[in-house]
């Protein structure tokens, strides 16, 4: 079962699910260096793009998703669909990521 099939949606061409085992999830909180921190928040002041925390979000949605997936192998799963994802703030220039998706085992039809 090397191959994991994450997909945001229900079904996955060629594929039938022959099973469902639960929720796989995945997490991580992040937060910039305080250096980092303090670019980001004179980038705040001029306006535009706040490139420190996108980097920073885009990693952390990078680890929640690899999270996910070993998650679902421990499952048994060869595939997670319905993946979504989830952000809140848990304290300034801090946030968690929140990956999650319902595991299956997936056959080719």
């Amino acid at each position: 079962m090397d191959e994991m099939i994450v997909t945001t949606t229900e079904h996955v061409p060629g594929y039938r699910v022959v099973k469902v085992l639960g929720i796989a999830r995945g997490a991580t909180v992040r937060a910039k260096h305080i250096g980092k921190d303090i670019l980001a928040g004179l980038r705040n002041i001029a306006g535009g793009e706040v490139k420190e925390y996108t980097e920073m979000l885009a990693e952390a949605r990078e680890i929640a998703l690899q999270r996910m997936v070993e998650h679902a192998r421990e499952m048994g799963a060869n595939g997670v669909i319905n993946v979504r994802f989830m952000t809140s703030s848990v304290a300034s220039g801090a946030a968690e990521i929140f990956a999650y998706g319902t595991a299956v085992v997936l056959e080719k039809e």
